[in-house]
């Protein structure tokens, strides 16, 4: 079967996430700023779009070459295979983005691609008249970085993070694949350890860890791009989401616990893991925070708590932090992950962070605040 240059790509600090979660699917992988490169086929592409957790999209690299002129471009661009593919009634918008480099107007650099690309595919099919482009869709992009020019075919369309049980949104919410990624940066080894999220919202960290608990595929309730395209089996893409779902464990027991002190976010989030598939594997409850108390040992704490962007002043944030530090520093056997924009988050919660990792929620910096129980530490973070 053909193999393909394939390239994951995922938000700021999490590149070595989505590297670990390909690496543990069996792919050799190269680690970049903003993406992960590895080799796969038309199966590979069709099992990483399933099975990914933390990455944006998967893409094919159709090709990668220097250039400093229009011409350049355009002549390195015709020289590509592109029907390899594209049908001759494909629709091929084509998105750009260029920096630092001589060919700095975006709109041409689009425009060019798209002409060296229409003139190719007309004579490869010996179309003298326009394309009509009324078939499926195949996304190209064109990015343009210190003037090497990378090509790429994107093969899942709405962005990974999409999967499909997110009914109910909170006023900030975060996406599945960096509650993923969250969740993957912890200790929590044994998806059997007790797993906690205090100030859930609509609950996107506690039902992506009962995905990972259950081995369920994130990518199994929803469509990509790719199921529409002529070179890709529909059988085939059957029997690949059949694969993941066998693989799925609904009976591994989980103890997972959401709670919110927002009546309606504890609704949203019984709204979204029933959605999921999962509203019997959470234990959801409206509760404070401040009155969070547990018998249970040896567990991991990860929450998105409240910053600037969701509370009423500084003060409202700072006091909730001292909660925090009052209700869990004192829970010595759990690990607690916080993920906030407040650089000072440590002095209020009353304690240096073991680990701080910068992470992008969206555009917005933040850091992931890492407090390590010796119990479950594994060495593994």
């Amino acid at each position: 079967m053909q193999k393909f240059h394939l390239v994951a790509t995922a938000a700021a600090g999490i590149e070595s996430v989505v590297g670990k979660e390909l690496q543990q699917l069996g792919y050799q992988t190269q680690i970049q700023n903003g993406r992960v490169l590895f080799d796969g086929t038309l199966d590979d592409v069709v099992k990483t779009n399933l099975w990914l957790r933390a990455a944006d999209r998967v893409k094919i690299l159709i090709g990668e070459f220097p250039a400093k002129t229009f011409d350049e471009l355009f002549n390195k661009t015709y020289s590509l295979a592109w029907d390899r593919y594209l049908p001759m009634n494909a629709t091929f918008p084509v998105e750009g983005v260029s920096v630092k480099s001589q060919l700095h107007s975006t709109p041409d650099v689009q425009a060019v691609v798209k002409k060296a690309i229409a003139k190719k595919i007309g004579h490869v099919y010996h179309r003298r008249s326009r394309l009509p482009e009324t078939g499926p869709v195949y996304p190209l992009e064109v990015s343009v970085r210190k003037n090497m020019v990378r090509l790429t075919l994107d093969t899942t369309g709405p962005s990974l993070f999409k999967r499909g049980y997110k009914i109910l949104k909170g006023p900030a919410p975060l996406k599945e694949n960096m509650a993923a990624a969250l969740i993957e940066l912890t200790d929590w080894h044994s998806k059997t350890m007790p797993f906690v999220d205090p100030m859930c919202g609509s609950g996107t960290i506690p039902i992506e860890a009962a995905l990972m608990g259950k081995h369920m595929a994130p990518g199994l309730n929803r469509h990509f791009t790719f199921e529409k395209w002529e070179w890709i089996n529909p059988k085939r893409i059957e029997e690949i989401r059949e694969q993941a779902k066998a693989a799925a464990k609904p009976k591994q027991p989980v103890q997972i616990f959401a709670s919110d002190i927002d009546p309606k976010m504890v609704n949203a989030v019984k709204i979204n893991s029933a959605e999921a598939g999962l509203l019997d594997d959470l234990h959801i409850q409206q509760l404070d925070v401040k009155d969070f108390k547990t018998d249970l040992t040896d567990g991991v704490v990860v929450s998105n708590p409240p910053y600037g962007q969701r509370m009423e002043t500084p003060a409202e944030v700072h006091k909730l932090y001292r909660t925090l530090g009052n209700v869990f520093k004192p829970m010595t056997s759990w690990s607690k992950y916080f993920l906030s924009s407040d650089l000072n988050f440590e002095h209020y919660y009353g304690q240096r962070a073991t680990k701080r990792r910068k992470l992008y929620n969206g555009s917005l910096r933040t850091d992931y605040f890492q407090f390590w129980s010796t119990n479950n530490y594994h060495g593994k973070h």
